[in-house]
């Protein structure tokens, strides 16, 4: 069989890399998922050694198989070694106490989404030449706070491509929301919707499955793609950062040659987790994966009874990044695990369309025995903040703490005593306020003064791209109900062929 990607609810849709990456969504409204996932056991003794960019090396040159070896090697360099990380690697393994944490935000804008976001670009840039596409493209972008910026940040004046990024207006964090806002760019183009992320990001898949809408663009050459995790070029990346910190547990002599390891990783959408669970399809040891969720625990409650139902209350919490109660990315897991059905898939996401719940068979369930699911209300999100940073001074950010907290339940309920790597996600300066009032009690100091007052009692710093945010203009203001959103996407299109006039 000819690697591709196929869609999650159609078996006539394949596609190629290129094709799969510009088109963000498949046509019928599925995802793209490689069919080639089994196939392919990575030979892991030709890793061991390999920094972060070798080991991008090989891992993407499994999946873009339309790519030459080098443009995906000067994507890397141009990515993760151009001066846009803070350290030598573009990650950090750290060991606290009887964990590890894998930072992940020593990005441009300070969270894990660099690790894709910094790379999509040339991705697509070369996926237009590989299918000799003349359109331009425009990027839909619906966030919870950490996408949005990380997108707008990679994408800001790349030739031939626009982004929109519509975020919810009272859903993110003060730090999120003003990155997005003095975000530059010819470019770019956010707009604050008043709803919640699930609304927002229903939005975005509509505006993707509009052909009227595409009808229309296709006039001035313009495609829609995503640079959400709906977006296979979002995912793959994200699984060189498993094998990563695998590898340098090896050796550190942390853990044996084929030793399996844990991850706990904090998820909303459910892209960062099922990374994960590609790189174990891949061959790496892993014994568990920790689905980790804050108060809207829809996650937790599907892995303990089949049941996904998101009609239940929507709560805003510290962890707004993981504020989602439509995980899309599960869609890819249940593809998987139902032995490709798309059928079956199809059926369930038209029950959680119309009806909003679905109940998943019980042979499917019976094979999730991979993943261990667990939840963090508000208070204990807190006090894993405290708790860490009094007894080793380790500063986490509210979504590592959920983390953190549900690793502490599953130690209690397992016994388990494999070593364990917590996928820390986001700076704790992007949610000064929270951090701080975990630690220090509360504060009526402004969230910026916050950050400074921070850095001062706890002896860290401020990381360079959240320094004197607030002292930066605003370059975008635009608000409008869900409602609104094609709308705005045509007015944003108007301004740009004016510009370009």
């Amino acid at each position: 069989m000819k690697k591709g990607y196929n869609s999650t609810r159609s078996k006539d849709i394949t596609v190629s890399a290129s094709e799969g990456i510009l088109g963000g969504l498949a046509p019928d409204g599925g995802l793209f998922v490689p069919n080639f996932i089994h196939n392919n056991q990575l030979d892991k003794t030709k890793l061991i050694g390999k920094n972060y960019g070798e080991l991008a090396q090989v891992i993407f040159s499994e999946f873009l198989t339309d790519f030459s070896e080098k443009q995906i090697k000067d994507a890397i360099q141009s990515a993760y070694y151009s001066g846009k990380f803070e350290f030598q690697e573009p990650v950090l393994l750290k060991k606290v106490k009887n964990r590890y944490f894998l930072e992940l935000f020593h990005g441009p804008t300070c969270a894990f989404k660099d690790m894709a976001l910094t790379i999509l670009p040339y991705f697509m840039v070369e996926s237009i030449k590989n299918v000799s596409s003349h359109n331009k493209i425009l990027i839909l972008t619906a966030t919870s706070g950490d996408t949005g910026k990380a997108a707008l940040e990679g994408f800001a004046d790349v030739d031939d491509i626009s982004i929109i990024v519509f975020y919810p207006k009272d859903g993110v964090s003060t730090i999120q929301e003003k990155q997005m806002l003095t975000q530059s760019g010819h470019n770019t183009c956010v707009v604050g919707i008043s709803g919640n992320f699930d609304d927002t990001q229903n939005g975005v898949k509509e505006i993707l499955c509009d052909t009227l809408l595409a009808r229309e663009l296709a006039k001035s050459n313009v495609v829609f793609s995503s640079a959400n995790s709906i977006n296979i070029g979002r995912l793959i990346p994200q699984i060189v950062y498993y094998f990563y910190s695998y590898y340098e547990l090896l050796k550190q002599g942390e853990i044996g040659a084929d030793e399996k390891i844990n991850f706990v990783v904090p998820t909303g959408n459910f892209g960062n987790i099922l990374a994960g669970y590609y790189a174990k399809q891949l061959g790496l040891p892993i014994n568990r994966l920790i689905c980790a969720s804050n108060a809207n625990k829809v996650l937790t409650d599907f892995f303990e009874t089949g049941t996904y139902n998101r009609n239940r209350d929507f709560y805003k919490t510290s962890s707004p990044s993981m504020d989602i109660l439509i995980s899309s990315n599960l869609e890819r897991l249940l593809y998987d695990l139902s032995n490709e059905d798309s059928d079956a898939i199809e059926d369930l996401m038209k029950q959680l369309k119309t009806s909003g719940s679905y109940q998943a068979p019980k042979t499917l369930m019976e094979k999730t025995g991979l993943f261990y699911a667990g939840f963090a209300d508000e208070n204990q999100t807190a006090q894993s903040i405290k708790a860490v940073f009094d007894e080793t001074h380790y500063l986490m950010d509210p979504h590592t703490a959920v983390a953190n907290k549900v690793y502490d339940d599953y130690l209690h309920d397992t016994g388990d005593t494999t070593k364990t790597v917590i996928v820390s996600t986001a700076s704790p300066y992007k949610f000064g306020r929270s951090v701080y009032e975990s630690i220090f009690g509360a504060s009526s100091l402004d969230d910026y003064a916050l950050l400074d007052l921070l850095a001062q009692k706890t002896n860290t710093q401020i990381p360079l791209p959240l320094k004197d945010l607030d002292k930066k203009e605003n370059c975008h203001d635009i608000q409008c109900p869900k409602t609104k959103m094609p709308q705005a996407v045509l007015d944003f299109l108007k301004k740009q062929g004016e510009n370009h006039a």
